[in-house]
């Protein structure tokens, strides 16, 4: 039986700008904090400090490693979190040298009592250790944790058996390889949303289904909005302009919109030109990754810092393709995008710390093609050739994020990949998959091995490519 990843484990609700160096060790925080917990240890912890390793460690600073430790330990959760608090919450421990440790006990804790090692672990690039103490000195606990991409962590000692998890859920339809989804399409003569949303039945109901849906979209929603309405520089050092603000107010003609839901009603009416649908489309990847930059609020589609593709592709079919679209639409968009996505998972990675930006916006650029084919009336073989070009045109994509912020070059590259998974779906619908030299299944196996072949320098560690070239240090 395979292994079943629901669309709500590729989609995640987080704070950015990574979900492998922000969301992930944050959650890993949690993970731990309950562990000690169960074993009835937490009152007796007196001291703690945390061991970043790896890409954790070369980029950690850049990609508010520390501060997503320092907020999970503290027992704030990243999906629930009011984004406004997070400085104040910082601030206070940097202030009064105390952690109020998972909300419940006061620690003396200093951010120096978070080591960037840059020592590698060998399972993955992105490791970090938990160590607790008593007041002795003695140590209580000590727990290693991988954050493997997307928001997934899993635990060192649980680590063979986690990374090839197998469910033990009857899902009617188990799914590993594109090839078996395509064959279930076939046989029940139905659409790649409908197997995915058969096997997402077996776990909840299909209202709670939708609420997640509407929750997860009504997200994305949120945080274009909030990027095409905000002006400024990002955090971080490199001082690096928003320009979905500007390029928004161009697009709209200087119209100022209040809520989301007259500014979505709004661009939707409106005629749009051929040069203006690029500019449109890049606008809302932008505004999204710029929010993303800036430690709000997005939605792992895959990874964070691919987090604008998806919404960017979906407000092109609402607002270009068809201005009645619905949540009906919106449903099966992100249903068939999760599914394509989590066979990336299974079988290569969607972690940057392993495979480069192919594994990040190569990958979410593949799910938002196959998607945008189904809503365009693509066959299920259609909407996995999308998927195959999609990704075919990002094998090799290094991740080499400039100070190791994820800004440059990762903000304009979901542009690129949301312009080119809408070309990945006119062209597949111009296809017949049967006469396709490659398939999805293939393109994935390749990926994994261009993922294992490329120099290190270039998985986001911030020593090679651009981040060398432009010379910055890290910010």
């Amino acid at each position: 039986m395979s292994q079943f990843i629901s669309v709500f484990d590729m989609l995640k609700i987080g704070v950015g700008p990574s979900s492998s160096h922000t969301l992930g060790p944050w959650r890993a925080a949690q993970a731990w904090i309950q562990l000690l917990k169960k074993a009835n240890t937490l009152e007796k912890v007196s001291s703690i400090s945390v061991q970043l390793y790896g890409s954790l460690s070369l980029t950690g600073k850049g990609h508010a490693t520390d501060l997503a430790v320092l907020l999970g330990l503290s027992g704030t959760d990243p999906e629930r979190i009011p984004i406004d608090t997070i400085s104040t919450i910082i601030s206070a421990i940097e202030t009064t040298k105390t952690l109020q440790f998972n909300g419940e006990k006061s620690i003396e804790f200093s951010r120096k009592q978070i080591v960037f090692n840059k020592n590698f672990l060998p399972f993955h690039a992105n490791g970090m250790t938990f160590i607790a103490c008593n007041e002795k000195g003695e140590k209580l606990s000590s727990e290693t944790y991988y954050s493997i991409g997307g928001g997934f962590v899993i635990q060192e000692e649980a680590k063979v058996t986690s990374a090839n998890e197998i469910n033990k859920q009857n899902f009617p339809y188990p799914i590993n390889r594109a090839s078996e989804l395509e064959t279930y399409c076939t046989t029940n003569n139905c659409s790649i949303s409908d197997i995915v949303l058969r096997n997402e039945s077996i776990l909840r109901e299909k209202t709670e289904i939708d609420t997640e849906l509407h929750r997860i979209w009504d997200t994305m929603l949120e945080c274009m909005y909030i990027g095409c309405h905000t002006k400024g520089t990002l955090p971080g050092g490199l001082k690096v302009k928003r320009r979905a603000y500007e390029t928004h107010k161009k697009l709209i003609k200087g119209t100022i919109y209040n809520d989301k839901e007259s500014w979505i009603k709004a661009i939707r009416s409106t005629e749009v030109k051929f040069r203006e649908i690029l500019k449109w489309v890049s606008c809302f990847a932008l505004s999204v990754n710029e929010v993303n930059a800036a430690l709000g609020r997005v939605v792992t589609a895959p990874t964070n810092g691919s987090a604008g593709v998806i919404p960017a592709v979906i407000m092109y079919y609402m607002v270009i393709e068809n201005h009645h679209a619905d949540f009906k639409d919106i449903k099966k968009f992100l249903l068939t995008a999760g599914e394509i996505g989590s066979i990336f998972k299974k079988n290569a990675t969607i972690s940057a710390a392993m495979g480069g930006c192919q594994a990040e916006i190569g990958v979410s650029s593949a799910m938002a093609a196959g998607a945008l084919t189904e809503l365009l009336g693509g066959t299920p073989a259609q909407c996995l050739t999308a998927a195959e070009i999609a990704m075919e045109h990002h094998l090799g994509l290094t991740c080499d994020p400039i100070g190791g912020l994820v800004q440059v070059p990762c903000i304009e590259r979901n542009a690129m990949g949301a312009i080119k998974a809408i070309n990945a779906a006119e062209l597949a619908l111009e296809t017949n998959p049967k006469e396709s030299l490659v398939s999805l299944d293939e393109v994935i196996d390749t990926m994994w091995e261009t993922a294992k072949d490329m120099n290190r320098n270039y998985k986001e560690t911030s020593e090679g490519g651009l981040a060398v070239t432009v010379g910055l240090a890290d910010c």
